[in-house]
């Protein structure tokens, strides 16, 4: 089991990497093939680095709530949803 979730967290962390790479390409002013432009380049490495890391972020969140080991404020309130 603890493969398993081993691999559902390598695909983000490889998404992210991915969009790092995308990035830097632009600043030494390569253009991978599916991008018309550096700008349309850039963003799309932007939005991959920045979702590979909100999933990393919210499952170490989830983990920690589970295991009751956050700060108070980021506990979730019994009347909330």
């Amino acid at each position: 089991m603890r493969l398993v979730a081993l691999i559902i967290l390598l695909i983000p962390v490889f998404f992210a990497g991915l969009g790092i790479k995308w990035m830097r390409d632009v600043i030494f002013s390569i253009l991978h093939d599916p991008f018309p432009n550096y700008a349309l380049q850039f963003a799309g490495g932007l939005v991959l680095f920045i979702a590979g890391l909100a999933f990393i972020g919210g499952f170490i969140l989830h983990r920690d709530r589970k295991n009751n080991k956050v700060a108070p404020r980021f506990r979730k309130s019994k009347g909330r949803g």
